[in-house]
């Protein structure tokens, strides 16, 4: 076995032809090996995933300036820059990986020291134990499913916990104020429902179920709205779940918008897309951006306010320049004239947010469906 400090072989060891360099000129295979040095094996895991060679800081360091690595690379510059479909799908998958941790936080993070202010009425406003006790379990039941689906976030268990407690400490304190005993109240109104639930299952069983219009399709539908009136976000995080897919699906199809609309420039389907990547490219760039920023100014708000308005501010303005980075970025690559490219981009950008929510809102709409 060889030592984990050898030189590097004389020949290679894939296909044995000499080796002049660190790559073989015939098959060119690297003559690192994850196998002998640990360092070349995250190296190469890192590589394969990010290519880096100082490609993608390159590329993401141009791609801040609207056009210039589209037109550089359809200029024959591509060594230089990341292919536009890798640099897509890892900047799309990366976007809407953090996207998913702030949506889901901000629909689903409850403070400790702040339960709904309805929650605080039900139980003042409660004027007996059962009532209490009944508000107290409703509202545990909710916290129990919300902690079913988003109890993996990082901090949003501690906050549910936090809520929990203070829930049962204001219930506890009412019920102490209306004269009754918590535990009792909640054994005798376990037991009331249960029993009422076991009634309820005895007549459900004795009595024919009435058909449903529509069969089970029907039935499956008026499930997931009875769900969606439980739940609004759900549509939500359907549609975040969806879109992804939905933008993937978009690029040739915004590629040939381009194509219509610059149709007299004679350029090629494939340039099109090449264009329709890195537009997407920087958008998922400037949304990464704007999804980072409110996720740090969640943190800093309780710490730093000063520091959160100013990331608030951030956000507002890298919104607000994503559509004329991507204008900017029509003009340089066509060359065309400034009131063409307006034109065009008036007659572009509307019709794919249309495209984009005929794709995502059915798609979203299905995987609600077949949960």
């Amino acid at each position: 076995m060889p030592h984990a400090h050898d030189p590097a072989p004389a020949a290679c060891e894939n296909c044995e032809t000499p080796l002049q360099g660190a790559f073989c000129h015939r098959c060119g295979q690297s003559t690192h090996s994850p196998v002998r040095h640990a360092s070349h094996a995250i190296e190469e895991v890192f590589e394969s995933f990010w290519h880096l060679d100082g490609r993608i800081f390159r590329t993401l360091r141009d791609l801040l300036v609207p056009g210039r690595v589209a037109a550089r690379y359809l200029a024959g510059q591509r060594v230089r820059y990341v292919a536009p479909m890798r640099l897509f799908v890892i900047l799309t998958l990366l976007t809407f990986f953090v996207a998913k941790f702030l949506v889901d936080g901000a629909t689903f993070a409850i403070a400790a020291d702040s339960l709904d202010r309805e929650t605080h009425g039900r139980i003042a406003a409660a004027t007996t134990v059962a009532e209490v006790v009944q508000v107290r379990d409703d509202v545990l039941s909710d916290l129990e499913e919300t902690r079913r689906v988003t109890g993996a976030l990082p901090g949003v268990r501690t906050q549910l916990d936090g809520a929990e407690a203070l829930l049962r400490q204001q219930a506890q304190a009412r019920i102490h104020a209306l004269g009754g005993d918590a535990g009792a109240g909640a054994h005798e109104d376990g037991t009331a429902q249960g029993e009422a639930a076991a009634r309820d299952a005895t007549a459900a069983a004795d009595s024919p179920t009435p058909p449903t219009i529509g069969g089970p399709l029907a039935e499956r539908i008026e499930r997931n709205l009875m769900r969606m009136r439980d739940d609004p976000d759900a549509f939500s995080r359907a549609l975040l779940g969806a879109a992804p897919t939905a933008l993937f699906i978009l690029v040739p199809l915004f590629a040939l918008l381009l194509k219509l609309a610059y149709l007299f420039q004679r350029r090629l389907y494939l340039e099109h897309v090449v264009i329709a990547l890195y537009s997407h490219a920087a958008l998922m760039l400037g949304l990464l951006l704007v999804f980072c920023c409110a996720l740090a100014g969640g943190w800093l708000a309780p710490h730093a306010g000063w520091a959160a308005r100013a990331l608030g501010w951030g956000q507002t303005l890298l919104l607000c320049a994503l559509p004329l980075y991507l204008l900017a970025m029509q003009r340089r690559v066509y060359g065309q004239s400034w009131p063409w490219t307006l034109i065009k981009f008036a007659a572009i950008g509307p019709l794919y947010v249309v495209l984009f929510l005929s794709v995502a809102i059915p798609m979203a709409g299905y995987a609600l469906y077949a949960a």
